[in-house]
């Protein structure tokens, strides 16, 4: 065990948090999500990152007040998404121990952690269990925990205004480490982050494609933090849609938009065009003459007129063209017949054998290693945990919940663009189940449901006598 100068940080920030209250945790905890290439503690193979570490401190001022506690356990009813996670993590952790020892030596895989086996020489081999077969079960645990206590948080007004602003600061810290990403590799002094580099991964903070660098930010990778920079930019441009603080949410929207392009990341590229064709849609279905939606009546009207104007300015500038289409052709194009596209296809391709050599069961949490995030799903946790994970975003995103239009109504209908957003790169990338605590923030958000603590205030201050009213504030608040 190794306790990192990280870890020292991330305590000594979460006693003074604790001080301060409830707030200056949440806020705290989001921002320290942006960390996905630090390990607060080293455990063996295993990494402790400082959200989780921090994951403590959050429960502390969470579930102080016994009326948080019974929130929580709300959150686990079978109509709530918390009921479904908890299936998936069940089953999940069971997984994990007995189906890499229920199908041994029935298929092989790409191990995802440290494997007794010797590998062959395109890195496979026979199922058994594996290391992350004990770290990504506490992980999924740990997204859990996360989901329900943001869930609580956010069941009231003020808890809603306080993960918005937090979320708010996380898309402006990971556009802050991605400009210094950008500055000690301009002035070769990387090593100023090697204190938030210092997780067991794999890092490719020297890649370059053409003549252009890789930014990773605060992540390994550039594909990493493409994906997270998603998010920010869906949750951002929907606040800004929204006309919810445009000036600080329409900035940071455009440079996530900024780095997620010139991140070289072709996740990144991808994911940016599904993100901005979603925030479209939605311009459209909120475009109005209410003052509130003109930044979505602009959207409507002059988005078309911009990306003319940009296309026209490509073709009639000497180069841009070409060297636009080169920079695509490496990216997408050609992706699949480099030496990364072959070996990801090949991960792929021996994921979902190992979906059928298992029966449909999984062959176990954290047991294999993919490059999409539904073959993750199917190969680690089959058909079961499939299903509980489909509910689990059935009753995040189809339950209508709350007044539309409201403060409320649009800081969850930007979680939930974050979670898609987020969800887009995880299908065209994602290596295992566990998506991060970020997605599992921004679910919890979106799940959230202050307006309820409105109806019994009103009911017990006898402000609504009229059964027929009372009936009809139920149903508003469906």
């Amino acid at each position: 065990m190794s306790f990192e100068p990280i870890g020292a940080i991330t305590i000594v920030v979460g006693l003074f948090c604790l001080l301060f209250g409830t707030r200056s945790t949440v806020v705290a905890f989001v921002v320290f999500c942006t960390l996905g290439s630090a390990a607060a503690l080293l455990l063996g193979g295993a990494n402790v990152q400082p959200a989780h570490l921090f994951l403590v401190f959050l429960a502390i001022s969470t579930l102080f007040w016994r009326k948080t506690s019974i929130t929580m356990l709300e959150a686990l009813k079978i109509t709530e998404p918390g009921f479904w996670l908890l299936c998936l993590v069940l089953y999940g952790v069971l997984s994990s121990y007995v189906m890499p020892r229920l199908f041994a030596d029935a298929t092989y895989i790409i191990p995802l952690g440290t494997s007794t086996h010797l590998s062959t020489y395109d890195g496979a081999v026979p199922l058994g269990p594996v290391s992350s077969n004990l770290t990504q079960p506490i992980y999924l645990i740990g997204d859990l925990v996360c989901f329900l206590m943001i869930a609580t948080v956010g069941s009231t007004q003020r808890g809603l205004a306080t993960l918005a602003t937090a979320l708010t600061a996380y898309a402006a810290t990971n556009i802050g480490f991605g400009i210094l990403d950008l500055l000690t590799s301009a002035t070769g002094t990387q090593e100023a982050l090697q204190f938030i580099r210092n997780a067991q991964y794999t890092f490719h903070d020297e890649e370059t494609i053409g003549t252009m660098r890789r930014i990773i930010g605060s992540w390994p990778e550039a594909s990493a933090f493409a994906s997270m920079t998603l998010g920010a930019l869906g949750f951002t441009g929907m606040l800004w849609l929204c006309g919810r603080n445009p000036l600080v949410t329409g900035s940071l929207a455009l440079l996530s938009l900024l780095f997620v392009v010139i991140s070289t990341s072709s996740t990144g590229l991808v994911g940016s065009v599904v993100v901005l064709g979603l925030l479209y849609v939605t311009a459209v279905q909120r475009c109005s003459m209410r003052p509130q939606d003109r930044f979505s009546a602009a959207t409507v009207v002059l988005g078309p007129l911009v990306l003319c104007l940009i296309v026209l300015l490509v073709l009639v500038t000497e180069g841009v063209a070409e060297r636009i289409y080169e920079y695509v052709d490496t990216l997408i194009l050609s992706k699949a017949q480099t030496d990364s596209g072959v070996q990801r296809s090949y991960w792929n391709t021996l994921a979902w054998q190992n979906f059928f050599d298992s029966r449909g069961l999984g062959v176990g949490l954290g047991t294999n290693r993919t490059s999409s995030f539904p073959l993750a799903v199917l190969s680690n946790v089959g058909v079961p945990g499939a299903v509980f994970y489909l509910l689990f975003l059935a009753t995040v995103f189809g339950v209508r919940r709350g007044e539309p239009r409201s403060y409320s109504s649009d800081v969850r209908a930007a979680s939930r663009l974050a979670c898609l957003s987020l969800l887009t790169g995880s299908i065209i990338a994602g290596p295992t189940v566990d998506q991060s605590l970020l997605f599992y923030v921004f679910a919890g958000v979106a799940s959230a449901w202050p307006e309820r603590e409105r109806l019994p205030t009103a009911q017990s201050a006898g402000l609504v006598s009229d059964p027929l009213a009372l009936a009809s504030m139920r149903s508003a608040l469906r």
